[in-house]
């Protein structure tokens, strides 16, 4: 298998020498070049041809979030993995916008930046495990907010909801949903209590309101 060959892209020449180190420590990874902003990582990408480029975000003159971008259009075989210290949210996602197949924090340990080369060149894209969390609770809330107020609700709940808006009694859910009267009742105090209605009246206009139930029922 040939080597991965590798384009070093930081503004400290002290970081560069260490990361150079660390790759070259790694089986098959060859660093064919280094550069220190971003408009001599796209020279030495045309220059050198390599495979992966290993980029910092705080970059002068071109940065490591557009120069990801310049060079999908570009020099669409390399592929770029960020290196930073940078861990928020907007960071994450303009990065991956941009075409950064990975994303590694740099006190990530040794065996993190080999999981990632070998999973970018795979075509895969690679998050560190703390940024991976990252995204999944973004998306998370993201999701809850796309939802509206039923996503506030668990998939029991609204199933309840509907049922009270229907006209059904506390009685006949728990027989319906194989549940206990008392376990209704809690289920309808928790529903008031995240949508902030504390009568029926008011669940059964709000049902409606989102389209749980139609008007005719």
């Amino acid at each position: 298998m040939k080597p991965i060959r590798i384009v070093l892209a930081d503004d400290h020449a002290l970081v560069r020498a260490g990361i150079r180190t660390l790759c070259e420590s790694l089986d098959g990874v060859t660093v064919v070049a280094e550069a220190a902003d971003g408009n001599q990582v796209l020279e030495t990408v045309k220059a050198h041809h390599p495979d992966l480029v290993l980029m910092d975000i705080a970059m002068k003159t071109l940065n490591g979030l557009e120069a990801p971008a310049q060079m999908t259009r570009e020099f669409p075989q390399a592929r770029v993995i960020i290196l930073s210290m940078h861990a928020a949210d907007d960071y994450v996602q303009q990065a991956l916008t941009a075409g950064a197949a990975g994303y590694l924090l740099k006190d990530s340990a040794t065996p993190e930046l080999e999981l990632a080369l070998a999973a970018v060149m795979r075509g895969e894209v690679y998050l560190c495990p703390q940024i991976s969390r990252l995204v999944v609770q973004s998306y998370m809330q993201h999701a809850g907010a796309v939802a509206g107020p039923l996503g506030m609700l668990t998939p029991r709940q609204r199933e309840i909801l509907q049922l009270i808006a229907e006209g059904h009694g506390t009685k006949d859910i728990g027989l319906r949903l194989d549940l206990s009267v008392k376990t209704v009742e809690t289920h309808r105090a928790q529903i008031m209590e995240r949508l902030g209605i504390h009568d029926l009246a008011g669940l059964v206009r709000f049902a409606i309101r989102v389209g749980l139930v139609s008007s005719d029922k």
